[in-house]
């Protein structure tokens, strides 16, 4: 069964905690192994977690939430 992006991105919190069933986790991973855009989300979410495992922080620039939620959601309806 293919798996979608969307569903990837649904799945990528729990992928990286080792948390889906088996068969979702394979599910994701031959996604992986075939999808650049996904492959790239899972590291950025990997560094991110990275990032900010540590004490450091990070002031991000003005308006960055914003342009980040209106991109995010441009990509989810492009893809649906």
């Amino acid at each position: 069964m293919v798996i979608a992006c969307k569903q990837v991105w649904e799945y990528i919190s729990a992928y990286l905690d080792n948390n889906l069933k088996a068969s979702e986790r394979n599910k994701v991973q031959l996604h992986l192994e075939h999808c650049e855009i996904c492959s790239a989300v899972l590291d950025s979410t990997r560094n991110i977690l990275i990032l900010t495992a540590d004490e450091r922080v990070f002031e991000l620039p003005l308006g960055f939430g914003e342009r980040l939620h209106v991109r995010l959601e441009e990509e989810i309806q492009r893809l649906a």
